[in-house]
């Protein structure tokens, strides 16, 4: 503990802003009872830790007085019974401050996670996963700190002092303005050297995140495979063995540091010691204070110089502490962009329409969605909030199926991330069978809309449990028939383990194609009205996207469907195709109706679409 707090002091102080504590204090009212019993428990040890010294100074004396064994025998005895308690006063006081911690650490990570998961899209394309995963664990475990070790121990540390100073003052004044001359000699190297440690552990800090960013990205299925194309196995071992080696040498280091300090600290106890046994002795044969003083006088020494290091440092913890709770609640204090309004009505039974009117979108700036720590940058980028789509108008009766088509970055996604209202539109409106999405509540959006991205994301589990985040209640028959539709069924029966089989992460274990059906299959069991089809056939070999047309096309039965083609046969069959240029819808009609207007439509048929297979 004197060694993190020295370490700590070393640290630069940070600000916390104001209210930091009163919302500390709120968020651990659930706790409080258990706080309270927490202080009476560490009280109680604490004058324990001060009494026995005090009953050992007294044997002392009744042996040297001579006053009677069973005086000697009933003094032990009580000093067993205090260990007794004493021992069982740790346990009850490890207990408590554990449930407190972890159930602190529970409310911390439930509240952290559940408003992570309502933040916008936004945040996620910019934030570091592994920046956000640190508030989960590094700063709410510090957040912890503050109401197990921080606490306790203030607490421990004040009532103890107070206690052993006036015992020793009343004892002898001399020995105790001794000791406490003597103080600066044993905390000044505290300090001293926890400013060297923190620097070690700060480089060593950096070089294992280092370390960590390197591994996380070279050991995932992508990065692994972009090391061997470009033959840099060799390169990346060596980078991570500097790395590596240089911790090894400031872990020697740290060590040597370490020992010495301790070695220096315990020195500098002894020689105190040794102090108050020559002026207490003094005292004592010249019968100033009794001989029985003197033991306890000693006895109380090594309860004086810990408190006195570790409150010297009580700054730098609370503040440790408080800067850990501060940036857990940065993370809770981010606004969310796209809120359910309190009065919003579930959409309507049946068959939806889709309709754009006059819609005007800009993506939010870095400000308004992130934070420069969660980016781990200075500085927010600036850049955003630049309008992306110019009043686009579009409408898809119940049933129909619109085609998307334009060049890349023209807004087509853009377009197909607000139907599905993962972000909110500046102005105008999408409209669902008539609603607005913002009207609307969350699980019947959720509930009507499907979505099928470029790269069908999987999560790392089996087929099952990835097919069943589209409905938990599925039938394993239902299972089976969305694969049967979605032309998955004989591969997935072929398997060993079936429907038990791990994807891998990110799916990895399967090819883009089976990955794209089993999206698909997912999409088939949740049985939405309107589908989205975010280009998902974009990366596909010929083969593959054959398969994966067949399975859109009876995902697409019966269904309102947006898509963002590019294969010719799609958009033919499309009933409206829109042309989507700069923002803007720059035409709208049926294939052959944009063909023989030869506009942007038609050259874009000639450059792209003719070239693919119908």
């Amino acid at each position: 503990m004197m060694m993190r707090g020295a370490m700590l002091a070393a640290e630069p102080r940070r600000k916390v802003s104001r209210g930091t504590v009163r919302r500390i204090a709120r968020f651990a009212s659930p706790h409080r009872r258990s706080v309270v019993l927490l202080l009476l428990v560490t009280v109680a040890s604490a004058v324990i830790a001060v009494v026995t010294p005090l009953l050992a100074g007294r044997v002392v004396n009744v042996i040297i007085g001579r006053q009677g064994l069973r005086t000697v025998v009933v003094i032990a005895l009580i000093i067993a019974g205090l260990a007794v308690v004493d021992a069982g006063l740790g346990l009850a006081e490890r207990w408590q401050a554990s449930r407190i911690g972890e159930g602190l650490i529970l409310d911390l990570r439930r509240a952290v996670f559940s408003h992570v998961q309502r933040m916008p899209v936004a945040f996620f394309t910019r934030t570091r996963t592994g920046a956000l995963v640190s508030r989960l664990n590094n700063d709410v475990i510090g957040a912890q700190r503050a109401f197990t070790s921080t606490l306790s121990g203030l607490v421990t540390n004040v009532i103890q002092l107070l206690l052993t100073v006036v015992v020793m003052l009343a004892l002898s004044w001399q020995v105790t303005v001794l000791a406490l001359i003597l103080l600066p000699v044993f905390v000044v190297p505290a300090r001293r050297v926890g400013s060297r440690m923190a620097g070690l552990q700060r480089e060593a800090a950096d070089l294992n995140a280092g370390m960590t960013n390197q591994m996380t990205e070279r050991f995932s299925a992508p990065g692994a495979t972009l090391v061997k194309l470009f033959g840099r196995p060799d390169v990346e071992a060596r980078e991570f063995g500097e790395r590596a080696a240089r911790v090894r040498d400031i872990g020697v280091r740290t060590a040597m540091a370490t020992r010495v300090f301790l070695t220096a600290l315990t020195l500098v106890s002894s020689l105190a010691q040794a102090l108050v046994y020559g002026l207490g002795g003094y005292l004592a044969y010249t019968g100033r204070i009794e001989a029985g003083a003197v033991v306890s006088l000693a006895l109380l020494l090594t309860r004086l110089y810990g408190p006195l290091t570790a409150l010297a440092n009580a700054q730098v913890d609370v503040m440790s502490a408080l800067v850990s709770f501060e940036r857990v609640f940065e993370v809770l204090d981010l606004s969310l962009t796209i809120t359910e309004k309190p009065d919003a009505k579930p959409l309507p039974a049946g068959p939806l329409s889709v309709e754009l009117r006059d819609v005007r979108f800009s993506y939010p700036s870095a400000s308004s969605v992130s934070l420069a720590s969660l980016e781990e940058v200075a500085v927010l980028d600036t850049r955003g909030g630049e309008e992306v789509l110019h009043g686009v108008s579009m409408f898809a009766e119940a049933g129909q199926l619109v085609a998307l088509v334009g060049s890349s970055g023209a807004g087509k996604s853009t377009i197909a991330s607000l139907l599905a209202r993962l972000y909110d539109v500046d102005s105008g409106g999408v409209l669902l069978g008539g609603c607005d999405v913002r009207d609307t509540t969350f699980d019947s959006l959720r509930g009507a809309v499907g979505v099928v991205t470029q790269d069908g994301h999987l999560f790392h589990d089996t087929l099952e449990a990835n097919l069943r985040y589209a409905d938990p209640e599925a039938t394993v028959e239902q299972l089976w028939h969305a694969l049967r539709r979605a032309r998955l069924e004989r591969l997935v029966r072929s398997l060993p383990d079936g429907l038990a089989t791990v994807v891998g992460e990110r799916g990895y274990r399967l090819s883009g194609g089976e990955r794209q059906r089993l999206t698909i299959a997912r999409l088939l069991l949740a049985q939405p009205r309107v589908v989205v089809l975010d280009e998902a056939t974009a990366h596909l070999d010929s083969e593959s996207e054959h398969a994966v047309q067949e399975a859109l096309t009876e995902a697409l039965v019966g269904r309102t469907a947006i898509v963002i083609a590019h294969r010719l046969t799609t958009i033919r069959n499309a009933d409206l195709i829109c042309v989507v240029e700069d923002g803007q819808i720059v035409e709208r009609g049926t294939h052959e109706e944009l063909l023989a207007r030869g506009g942007r439509y038609a050259e874009l048929h000639a450059g792209n679409f003719s070239t693919m297979r119908p």
